[in-house]
């Protein structure tokens, strides 16, 4: 069985677009916060991450309005978790269901680098190389350092009968997931996970995917791009925990 990969960006990021709904998922490390994942924000109290990413042993908070996790930096603000709810149906074992949602302490304030992310419409599917981007603070490179500056990067979309072709991801892949790169040279690697794949349509940014795992023996392999969570499977169940929490 694969283990599961937090993905960064390699080689090759671009600037395309402010990320301002990209936070960072921090746990208490004996006093010290550290980033451990990837999220999006997706209104002013809620963030979208993978299940894989939560522990009901730590202690999180949320950084939002970051560019660099080293500096100081304005408008940045950390916020504390006030609940996590992870999808009933998690299977660590087949990574299926690999999503959760955090509710803020409080509400943040949107501002020019605090900015929510669009959801998709139900059921939507990207076709072959439709282009979106990954975002994360990662591995720079397998087995690199984590990156200070948040890196982005362009991974188009690999469709579904190309994704689960035997040379490829096979049956790991089901029908709600979503894969994107797998061309050898740009992907995502340990510390992105829980991250957004964001895809536009017309002016709006949609987060389409969350990273959920990848080559266990090199961040980019070809042929084996990064899987994400298909967000636009699991519409109905945001919206139903979003409105009895």
């Amino acid at each position: 069985m694969f283990n599961l990969v937090f993905i960064t960006l390699l080689l090759g990021f671009v600037s395309v677009f402010g990320v301002a709904f990209q936070v960072s998922l921090q746990y208490n490390k004996n006093g010290v916060w550290a980033h451990t994942c990837g999220g999006t924000l997706i209104g002013s109290s809620w963030v979208l991450t993978a299940a894989h990413c939560i522990s009901s042993s730590r202690t999180y908070r949320v950084f939002l309005g970051k560019q660099n996790l080293k500096e100081e930096e304005a408008g940045s603000v950390a916020v504390d978790v006030e609940k996590m709810i992870v999808h009933e149906k998690w299977n660590a074992l087949l990574i299926s269901n690999d999503i959760a949602l955090i509710k803020l302490a409080e509400p943040v304030e949107f501002t020019d680098t605090i900015q929510p992310s669009c959801l998709p419409p139900p059921e939507k599917v990207l076709a072959q190389n439709y282009p979106c981007y990954v975002t994360g603070w990662g591995r720079l490179w397998t087995g690199g350092p984590i990156a200070d500056n948040l890196q982005q990067a362009l991974l188009p979309v690999v469709d579904h009968q190309t994704c689960t072709q035997r040379d490829w991801w096979g049956s790991m892949v089901k029908t709600t997931m979503l894969c994107a790169g797998g061309d050898g040279v740009v992907s995502g690697c340990n510390g992105d996970s829980g991250g957004p794949l964001n895809c536009q349509n017309g002016d709006d940014w949609e987060v389409h995917g969350i990273v959920s795992f990848g080559s266990t023996w090199a961040c980019n392999s070809a042929k084996k791009p990064t899987v994400f969570t298909r967000v636009s499977s699991y519409i109905s169940w945001i919206k139903e925990k979003i409105s009895e929490n």
